[in-house]
């Protein structure tokens, strides 16, 4: 019997769906997955009947963190060797930061430590209601150190402090008031409450949407001046696009 994919993919109404499928491991991150989810991110970026990408999990939970094989490996790893283990997430990481289409996470059930890293280090997060978010990895000594500067740039500097210091894990209500995540839907209408915001966004310009991703991240550690002046040249490209040129007169023809 041929072993299940560790992912699966969907594309409808502009969103490409990519399924973490290791459910009896609670989606943990093998680096089979890891190295599976860079390839299928960077194709779906590529696709050209997809503008959304949303990654969400099979089975009761969206990402239980690291698989329990890999953190084995890491009592009798080699530094190098632990080095190439963690570029491979660090890697994951930063690729959807520089994908040009946003990236959806949509969690329900656990995400935690990698898996919370995972969810956050997406443009936009989705959560069903009991949904639960945290670093626990201070719990067995360990320390939550690539997910930081996502945290960091997501809550205050506290915030980020406690959830890393305390491994407590928090529900989608506080997630959401603290602004680790987007919008929190009730259970019984989170599949469609989340497939419409996604198919939503895929249907905005997909030009600007794009543009607003690069321009937005493009700012970090920019000065205020040098952000401005930056805006203001990436303004002049939207003006040049199809997109922009066709809302415009949209616009001003229901006005006339």
């Amino acid at each position: 019997m041929a072993e299940e994919p560790v992912l699966l993919t969907d594309t409808r109404e502009g969103v490409h769906w990519i399924t973490l499928n290791r459910p009896e491991k609670r989606n943990a991150l093998s680096g089979e997955l890891v190295e599976s989810l860079k390839t299928a991110l960077a194709a779906a970026d590529r696709h050209e009947e997809a503008r959304v990408i949303a990654v969400r999990g099979a089975g009761k939970d969206f990402c239980s963190g690291a698989d329990l094989s890999a953190l084995r490996r890491i009592l009798e790893a080699s530094v190098l060797e632990n080095l190439d283990d963690v570029d491979a997430l660090a890697e994951l990481f930063l690729l959807i930061r520089r994908l040009r289409k946003p990236v959806v996470a949509v969690v329900h059930g656990r995400a935690l430590a990698g898996g919370c890293g995972l969810a956050t280090a997406c443009d936009l997060v989705l959560a069903v209601e009991g949904a639960q978010f945290g670093y626990p990895e201070v719990k067995i000594g360990f320390v939550p150190a690539m997910v930081m500067a996502i945290l960091r740039r997501n809550v205050s500097e506290k915030r980020a402090y406690e959830l890393v210091a305390t491994g407590r894990l928090i529900a989608a209500a506080e997630a959401e008031r603290i602004g680790l995540i987007n919008q929190v839907f009730p259970r019984d209408q989170f599949d469609t409450a989340s497939t419409e915001y996604v198919a939503a966004l895929a249907r905005q310009s997909a030009s600007a949407v794009q543009l607003c991703k690069r321009l937005l991240y493009h700012q970090d550690g920019m000065g205020f001046e040098t952000a401005v002046r930056a805006g203001a040249n990436l303004n002049v490209v939207a003006r040049m696009t199809d997109d922009t040129r066709a809302g415009v007169a949209s616009f001003l023809a229901s006005r006339s």
